[in-house]
């Protein structure tokens, strides 16, 4: 049976091997230290890497997230405002038409002026109802223009909905439909307002009294509306609530994947120096043989 002979230069090359090896780790450990991470190129662990790749795709969703419930809260708070503009608005109209249908018979003069009014209060309304919010109008449904009614009271946006995903199974709408609030053409809170501002100024008592009836009606109209509004409003709140509470558990999720202990990996790193210094001390040895160690 022939045994195994071990040469000098198969001892050198051993002892090189694991010189190398021990710098690759002491490399390692020291890059972990400085960088604060465990994972610095896909090859030191392929398995976490994946991982990582899989937390921080979904960290990006809930970032997207983010931006829509800011954009949705933005937008929800000035249809809101535009709302409450309309109902303080319409109220004042309101009282106008009630002052005009107790004072049928006064002089024209104060029909006159209560008319007059009544112009100022649907320019008001126009404005509202052409509110924008960066550059367009939350009124005007899907449109890319920049107004939602004409000055005659005609829509001119175009039907549709605006909404957010603020989950992953969340969407919420965050504007409101204009022709449903404000009407269209002859059928607009404008050509009611039109219509009873002639009514008073005729001193028609029946006119002023439908010009009453609608205000009334549009009225409770914008209160639904307002209402739809806050509530799409608070789910877009609750939404960002999961939201930051799933950022924080998707970072910590990606640190305890890529971040390293620092105490641990500063222990690891004075193991692997110490070790390294051993390695590099034997293979010092190894590698200054003296003659009478080749005569033997």
């Amino acid at each position: 049976m022939s045994t195994l002979r071990v040469t000098q230069g198969m001892l050198v090359g051993r002892s090189l091997d694991s010189l190398q090896a021990s710098y690759e780790r002491l490399a390692a450990a020291q890059e972990q230290v400085s960088s604060g991470r465990r994972i610095n190129r896909p090859s030191d662990s392929p398995t976490d890497t994946a991982v990582a790749m899989r937390v921080r795709a979904s960290l990006k969703s809930v970032e997207q997230y983010t931006r829509n419930a800011q954009d949705g809260i933005g937008r929800l708070g000035t249809v809101d405002q535009a709302l409450s503009d309309v109902t303080d608005e319409l109220s004042r109209a309101r009282e106008i038409a009630i002052a005009g249908a107790n004072t049928a018979a006064s002089s024209p003069e104060s029909r006159a002026a209560l008319a007059t009014e009544l112009e100022q209060i649907r320019g008001g309304l126009l404005d509202a109802a052409n509110t924008t919010y960066l550059s367009r109008p939350v009124f005007g449904g899907v449109t890319a223009g920049t107004a939602a009614f004409d000055s005659a009271g005609n829509f001119v946006g175009v039907t549709g909905q605006i909404t957010r995903q603020v989950g992953d199974t969340v969407k919420v709408r965050v504007d409101a439909d204009g022709q449903a609030v404000f009407g269209d053409g002859a059928t607009s809170i404008f050509a009611d307002l039109d219509n009873l501002a002639t009514a008073l100024r005729a001193g028609n008592a029946a006119g002023i009294q439908t010009g009453l009836a609608a205000i009334t009606a549009r009225m409770s109209t914008v209160s639904t509306a307002h209402a739809d509004v806050g509530g799409a409003y608070k789910r877009i709140e609750q939404a960002q609530s999961t939201i930051e509470s799933q950022q924080l558990d998707l970072s910590s999720a990606l640190s305890e994947v890529e971040n390293v202990d620092i105490a641990r990996a500063s222990v690891n790193l004075n193991l692997q120096q110490m070790a390294y210094q051993a390695a590099l001390a034997s293979t010092a040895r190894v590698m200054q043989p003296s003659l009478l160690d080749f005569l033997h």
